[in-house]
């Protein structure tokens, strides 16, 4: 019995040497198994990126700073059911203290069944010590299924440092179906008709706008109307004679006393111009184109021109001599030319029965009042 207790005596010592030495180890592998389990997935990230540095050198109290820096991450959408094409608010919010330095969150590659739309940009709020910063992207789906957008991972550094760490958001899930078809009943819109009511006011507005365009056509109308049958009609009136329009011109000329103020040039340019007129009035011949020898000439072959020949011809020489060669008459010649010139027109009046009345349009009376 004493041998068996002695034996038995040194088998527990054995065991208790052998506890004793392997606590140590167990208590270190535990300590690992507790550190991992507070790591974030962000270090861990970072870890196998080799941003913090081989994982085995790094000691517990720099990781446990890692995973307490001041900065929280989290994800979500705006709602878990989706129908097929509409727009999915997939939302980052990053809460950080305000001595870090937050970069734009970095999405996974490996999200599947959703197309990105459209990236916002990022609102900023501050308050107290800290900073919340909220990025939103819009997503669509096409197929019906679930989808599962992995966790982003948001970059920041430490004030003073270089080092780039990386924070990590929750994963979001969400569904993505269709509508259910009937494939019993006829293919329809996506949306019905909308039917817009009567607004009243809006016909009446176009009645008013409708009669307003109505009138004002028919007055322009009416009055196109009224104006083309109100045409100026032909009215018989007894033309003025051109020997009374010429002495009313002599009378005229001499009233003005040109050649007694010495405008003795003006005074004879005057005379015969009134006589030129006279003459194609008169005979119808262009009197004011011609020369006085053409002038002559042709009023020799005109009836009832016999008498004023050598008249007319002394008359326009002595006029010529003044207007071209700077003659200078006596005051006896210019008193002369106006008595030649009321001699051309008084033996040249044609008989009564000549002249005839006409019927003379809107252009002939108002030459008639101009001359």
């Amino acid at each position: 019995m004493v041998r068996r207790s002695c034996q038995l005596s040194a088998v527990s010592g054995q065991l208790l040497s052998l506890v004793v030495f392997i606590f140590p180890f167990a208590l270190c592998l535990l300590s690992s198994s507790a550190l991992s389990q507070h790591m974030t997935s962000s270090q861990r990230y970072q870890a196998e990126k080799g941003d913090i540095g081989n994982a085995q050198d790094t000691p517990a109290e720099k990781m446990y700073q890692v995973a307490t820096q001041g900065i929280n991450a989290k994800a979500f959408t705006d709602k878990s059911d989706y129908l097929v094409g509409d727009y999915i608010t997939y939302t980052i919010q990053v809460i950080y203290n305000k001595d870090l330095n937050v970069y734009a969150p970095i999405l996974s590659d490996s999200i599947k069944n959703v197309s990105m739309i459209r990236n916002a940009s990022p609102i900023i709020e501050e308050r107290n010590k800290q900073s919340t910063v909220t990025y939103r992207y819009i997503f669509s789906g096409y197929d019906s299924t679930g989808v599962t957008i992995p966790s982003a991972m948001v970059p920041y550094k430490l004030a003073g440092d270089t080092m780039m760490r990386y924070a990590s958001t929750n994963p979001v899930s969400f569904t993505v179906r269709t509508l259910p078809v009937n494939l019993k009943n006829d293919i329809q819109d996506v949306k019905s008709p909308i039917k817009i009511p009567l607004d009243w006011r809006w016909i009446l507005l176009w009645i008013a706008v409708v009669f307003i365009i109505g009138g004002a056509v028919w007055y322009i109308y009416k009055r196109y109307k009224r104006k083309k049958s109100a045409a100026v009609p032909e009215v018989k009136i007894i033309k003025r004679p051109p020997h009374e329009i010429a002495l009313s011109a002599l009378q005229e000329l001499e009233k003005q006393k040109l050649w007694q103020k010495g405008l003795i040039k003006e005074y004879h340019s005057g005379i015969t111009e009134i006589i030129r007129k006279y003459f194609e009035e008169r005979f119808n011949l262009p009197a004011l184109e011609l020369t006085t020898s053409e002038t002559v000439e042709l009023i020799k072959v005109r009836k009832g021109s016999e008498q004023i020949l050598d008249t007319t011809y002394d008359f326009l020489s002595n006029a010529d001599l003044v207007k071209f060669a700077k003659f200078m008459p006596l005051d006896s010649v210019n008193e002369i030319t106006m008595k030649q010139a009321h001699e051309i027109i008084n033996k040249t009046i044609p008989a009564p029965a000549e002249e005839n009345s006409k019927v003379a349009t809107p252009s002939e009376i108002n030459a008639d009042h101009v001359s």
